[in-house]
């Protein structure tokens, strides 16, 4: 049972990792696309996706919540008896990558600057639904 808990904590700790890569990558991709006119950047379920991902992290911290993929992750480690953030090869280089050693108004500024990013992308390239529309025939 406790090789199921780490195995699980790892999982939750890659989502994680997924998460903030779909955040980051995606406000990235999006800045690209407005300069590139990649018309996918516009898809509306897309960028209601990403607004929606950055805006629970920046309501998280404005709160004074911590994530809660950090706290299952440090439960479940805890319940496969460990201590929270035991080092396996995945927690290692993931925890390496994400986790930073800083004063909480750090995150909070940082996040808050990136949320408005993504609002600005919103005014800059907003997103369109699609017609839903076929070709339009000759008759």
């Amino acid at each position: 049972m406790m090789r199921v808990m780490q195995v699980l904590a790892d999982a939750v700790l890659i989502v994680h990792f997924a998460f903030i890569a779909f955040v980051v990558v995606g406000l990235l991709l999006i800045l690209v696309g407005m300069v590139r006119r990649w018309a996918w950047i516009r898809s509306l379920a897309f960028r209601l996706a990403h607004l929606l991902a950055i805006a629970v992290v920046v309501g998280e911290v404005w709160c004074g919540m911590a994530c809660p993929l950090t706290t299952w992750e440090n439960r479940l480690r805890v319940s496969a008896g460990g201590a929270a953030y035991g080092e396996s090869f995945v927690q290692h280089w993931l925890h390496q990558i994400i986790f930073y050693d800083f004063p909480p108004v750090v995150f909070t500024i940082a996040y808050s600057v990136f949320g408005a990013l993504v609002v600005l992308t919103w005014v800059m390239a907003p997103p369109r639904r699609k017609s839903g529309r076929g070709p339009t025939r000759v008759a």
